[in-house]
């Protein structure tokens, strides 16, 4: 195979609707902002990815630190390890974090991408492993037991194995009485996981977590500001249930310190933070050292294929935010994701992609 080299970067912002609003204790999500990158290459390979912005606000910013970032880009193969190594030390002073990372990680899925179509080989193949059935949860925000109650019951019927519900109410009983409602709706076969989406504080949260210890919670995410590893650590000590963290960790690097401070028992990095696939490699290797299951973050399409090689791998978050603008979205089957290629399995539906352009 001949080296690609890059000739083009091109980017494309939209504003995708989603299945079902995601409510959180921290803000709600009604449409999916994403940046659409194109690596285009000499050779005729272009490889593909998407960045989800959380809000409209971010796609303007995110476009221009693209037009910047892209002549120290063109010209150069698509080599992802080289490519990282690039821009860590471009921009060490400033450090790999906020758009600038989410930018540099989607970027590297791209090349990854590209990698996989010029090989006509799916991503996982690439990085030494083989296709295979993921298990998946479903994932909500807030949910109302009487509204949500036929999604809630068709989310178990397509052979969800787990569901995640967002809580973090003002008032602690509201949480109790939400898990409990789900609870009761799911049965006790299907996994139930909680997220408090960063809202409360230590000691709030070892008393909510204690109020929700006999509703047998798969686990319990973010309970408190991600950055607060000693928070983290002092939550995860006096509870019972599983502490999950790690979608707001920048690069492996973050990793490291969250196993290092002992601030979780699970590990869900996010491919857009963690510095793609070229860092999610970086942060597995940590993993499995610590013996941690890993489970991923938003991006099912990516997520298929990196999970397939990680020892420890766990869960695959089912939450289509890009659905709507793939020619093929990936698909649940018996409860499970398997990885799609060549490539990452992106293509653009370039009708819808027109259709929601921002």
């Amino acid at each position: 195979m001949n080296e690609l080299i890059i000739r083009d970067i091109v980017a494309r912002a939209v504003v995708v609707p989603i299945a079902r609003p995601v409510h959180t204790a921290s803000g709600s999500i009604e449409a999916a902002p994403l940046v659409l990158i194109d690596v285009v290459t000499e050779q005729g390979i272009t490889g593909s990815a998407y960045l989800f912005g959380y809000s409209n606000h971010t796609l303007k910013p995110l476009l221009a630190l693209l037009d910047a970032l892209r002549p120290e880009l063109l010209g150069l193969p698509v080599v992802p390890f080289t490519r990282m190594q690039q821009m860590e030390k471009r921009f060490r002073l400033l450090g790999l974090h906020g758009l600038l990372g989410m930018l540099v990680s989607t970027l590297d899925m791209a090349y990854w991408d590209a990698l996989g179509k010029a090989a006509n080989r799916p991503v996982v193949e690439l990085l030494g492993g083989e296709i295979k059935p993921l298990k998946a949860y479903d994932s909500y925000g807030m949910v109302d037991a009487q509204r949500d109650e036929a999604a809630l019951r068709h989310s178990v019927a397509q052979g969800f194995a787990g569901i995640k519900i967002k809580i973090g109410y003002p008032d602690a009983k509201q949480d109790v009485a939400s898990v409990r409602a789900v609870r009761e709706m799911i049965g006790s076969d299907i996994a139930l996981m909680v997220d408090f989406n960063q809202s409360l504080q230590p000691t709030e949260a070892i008393r909510r977590i204690r109020m929700l210890e006999d509703f047998d919670l798969h686990w319990v995410e973010e309970p408190v500001l991600a950055e607060d590893l000693q928070g983290h650590a002092q939550v995860r000590q006096a509870v019972s249930v599983n502490i999950q963290t790690g979608e707001n960790w920048w690069f492996p690097r973050d990793a490291q310190s969250a196993i290092s401070a002992g601030a979780t028992d699970l590990m869900m990095p996010d491919l857009m933070k963690i510095g793609g696939i070229t860092g999610w490699l970086g942060a597995m290797g940590q993993a499995q050292a610590a013996s941690i299951p890993m489970s991923s973050h938003l991006f099912i399409e990516a997520s298929a294929h990196v999970l397939a090689v990680t020892p420890t791998c766990d869960w695959l978050e089912f939450l289509d935010f890009a659905g709507a603008i793939l020619d093929e979205p990936y698909r649940l089957h018996e409860g499970k994701i398997s990885a799609r290629g060549p490539g990452l399995g992106l293509v653009w539906d370039e009708q819808a992609v027109a259709r929601y352009q921002y």
